[in-house]
């Protein structure tokens, strides 16, 4: 009898070596899924990233589109600015010279300062002189000193 409890115990010994098997069998296969899910959202993540790097790369070159035109229309509107500061410059030396003249001519003449700028009145608002049959057109070109 002595050799029944050595077969139950090496029996009892290749059942718990086969569990423990069985676990490190199951393990490794949860421990493979385990690896291979992670990849898969390291691979997911690394997708996101790259489509928001495009995404970002994309707004970017049309926020430098917008700034150059930007940068284009500002150079241009300080280009017609510099034009109209210039014509005003020409223009309020003339309308000086206009007043002298017109001091002078009453000076001459006698007549006071009031009168004579009544009679220049429709001199300095030319939009109001009846006698224009037609609008004159002018631009920055036409205008340049």
């Amino acid at each position: 009898m002595s050799r029944l409890p050595s077969r139950r115990s090496s029996s009892s010994e290749g059942d718990s070596q086969a569990v423990i098997d069985e676990r490190k069998r199951k393990r490794m296969l949860s421990n493979r899924e385990s690896a291979r899910r992670s990849r898969m959202r390291k691979q997911q993540h690394l997708k996101e990233l790259t489509s928001e790097e495009e995404e970002i790369k994309s707004q970017n070159a049309q926020i430098s589109m917008r700034i150059h035109a930007a940068t284009q229309r500002y150079v241009e509107l300080e280009s017609d600015n510099a034009v109209l500061r210039a014509q005003i410059h020409e223009l309020t030396q003339r309308l000086r010279s206009i007043n002298s003249m017109l001091r002078n001519a009453a000076e001459v003449s006698g007549m006071d300062m009031d009168a004579a700028l009544e009679m220049a009145d429709p001199l300095l608002k030319p939009w109001q002189i009846p006698c224009l049959a037609h609008a004159i057109m002018a631009n920055a070109q036409t205008l340049q000193f």
